[in-house]
């Protein structure tokens, strides 16, 4: 599994709209090889996403389990909360969690 360094996003000015409401979202129990793009694949069918990261342990690369998914819209979030929560991603049952404004 390789992480990525940087994050899948989209333009900036559309990120800057959406950071201050409930539209990102914390995604506990990924399999270590789970990526951003196999994330953004699981919860792209909510809606628009806007930025999607995986944690990775900065000396080693490796994923920290977890990772953010941030969506354009509160409605898309609040769908794919309920939808994805509990559900398996690479044979790992996900945990999904509103994420912190600071995150």
């Amino acid at each position: 599994m390789q992480c990525l360094n940087r994050s899948v996003s989209l333009p900036i000015a559309r990120w800057l709209l959406a950071r201050h409401s409930s539209t990102k979202l914390f995604v506990g129990g990924l399999s270590y090889d789970t990526n951003e793009t196999a994330l953004k694949e699981a919860f792209g069918k909510y809606g628009e996403i806007i930025e999607v990261k995986v944690i990775c342990h900065r000396v080693h690369g490796e994923s920290n389990g977890y990772g953010f998914v941030q969506f354009s819209s509160e409605a898309a979030a609040s769908t794919a909360l309920k939808e994805m929560d509990g559900q398996l991603l690479d044979d790992r049952s996900i945990r999904v969690h509103y994420g912190h404004k600071g995150s």
